[in-house]
């Protein structure tokens, strides 16, 4: 082994023989990209079929801490792009992967982070053929930051958006609700909280491919991280001019979320999620979607949250446990931040 730093140092980022040392040890032993020229080279043959089109997409993580319960940096890098994709109808294959790492950062860290991507890939089934390695000073970023582009292949004929969506379609998510967030704020050790609460943090590309096969004329579909289910739904009435009604007694949640949220004045509609996403289908294709996500472990947990109405279009609307109403409005502000 060349490499024998215990930690990154700014030498690691400048060009020599440490950054060499770096990369091929921690990095490409790990990925195997396909030869190490200044780009990856791409062939499909998805791609030669008439009417197919590419999906491209990029996310840049900061999570605090980057190792918690569930997961890590790498595991949300790479299942947070892939997730981007596969809401899209596409199918993910490769990936980009960028570090930005903070002299003084562990080696033995960047070398399980990077571990945990190339495990996550593997499952995914992508690729993370091409990247990008920069050290910075102390101080001036905590640790490491990741950001990932991937790319897949939307087949011919696949239409999957937001405006799609037409009163009387049924809305499903694939697990309870609200995990990623509890885990993070509670990891993070600024409240005397205790909790065996993990992440969700998941790669869904295989669940969507079993939901548009059992449900072909699905509508759109959306990942619940950042501003959670409350946030996407919002997003996909006001895009598709309908209105939206969720019903609290079917909302997958674990008491020790909503008791973690009712101690701190959060509302878990809104927590982030890294493995779940709200799809939205015709309602006679609703038993069948359900049932597929149903048979893979990632979605296990799904169920019928609510449904698309004519009424108050671009509006969320929730029929509470005791009868009533409520509007359930964008997320104004931050919960909870870094926690991506």
């Amino acid at each position: 082994m060349a490499l024998r730093d215990e930690r990154v140092t700014l030498a690691h980022g400048g060009g020599g023989k440490a950054m060499r040392d770096l990369i091929e040890e921690v990095f490409t032993s790990v990925f195997q990209p396909p030869g190490m020229e200044d780009q990856a080279r791409l062939t499909e043959a998805a791609l030669a079929e008439p009417g197919a089109r590419l999906a491209f997409t990029t996310d840049s993580y900061v999570v605090t801490p980057v190792e918690f319960p569930g997961g890590d940096i790498g595991k949300i890098a790479v299942c947070g792009t892939v997730n981007d994709l596969a809401v899209g109808g596409a199918r993910p294959l490769w990936l980009s992967a960028a570090f930005i790492l903070e002299e003084g950062t562990e080696v033995a860290l960047l070398r399980r982070i990077v571990a945990t991507m190339a495990r996550e890939a593997e499952a995914a089934g992508v690729r993370i053929v091409t990247g990008d390695t920069k050290v910075v000073g102390r101080g001036a970023c905590d640790g490491v930051f990741v950001t990932t582009s991937g790319v897949g292949v939307i087949p011919p004929g696949r239409e999957m958006a937001a405006g799609r969506v037409r009163p009387g379609d049924v809305a499903i998510v694939n697990g309870v609700l609200g995990d990623h967030g509890a885990t993070i704020l509670a990891a993070r050790g600024d409240l005397a909280l205790t909790s065996d609460i993990e992440s969700d943090c998941a790669a869904l590309g295989h669940l969507m491919a079993d939901v548009i096969a059992a449900a072909p004329g699905i509508r759109a579909a959306r990942d619940l991280t950042r501003g959670g289910l409350a946030s996407a739904l919002n997003e996909i009435a006001q895009t598709a001019g309908c209105g939206l009604v969720i019903e609290e007694t079917a909302l997958p949640l674990r008491p020790e979320v909503v008791g973690l949220c009712e101690i701190l004045g959060l509302d878990p509609l809104y927590l982030a999620n890294e493995g779940r996403l709200v799809v939205f289908v015709p309602e006679a294709e609703a038993a069948a979607a359900l049932a597929a996500m149903r048979a893979r472990p990632e979605g296990a947990g799904a169920c019928v949250v609510g449904r698309a109405v004519a009424e108050h279009a671009g509006q969320v609307r929730m029929r509470t446990a005791f009868g009533g109403a409520r509007i359930v409005d964008m997320l104004v502000g931050e919960q909870l931040p870094r926690i991506c």
